[in-house]
């Protein structure tokens, strides 16, 4: 990678960074939604769901990741 392009990622990845921060200050103030969810305790379950999507995910990489893993040490022992 030449420096032109190593600048050009670094300023992608400041405005993007940027981005994120200006949509976190707008995150603070809490919705209508958030709050009748929570006064139902309904936010426990949309909790829920989130954590196991993100279990499953996590699960589901660290497999594939074992899977890729395994191929790779049977090519370097056929090479």
């Amino acid at each position: 990678m030449n420096m032109i392009m190593k600048k050009n990622i670094q300023r992608i990845s400041l405005a993007v960074m940027a981005l994120f921060m200006s949509l976190c200050a707008f995150a603070q103030d809490a919705p209508a939604m958030a709050d009748t969810m929570r006064s139902n305790g309904k936010i426990y379950v949309v909790v829920t769901v989130c954590l196991l999507i993100l279990v499953g995910l996590f699960i589901y990489v660290v497999r594939v990741d074992r899977k890729v893993s395994k191929l790779e040490r049977e090519i370097k022992i056929e090479n």
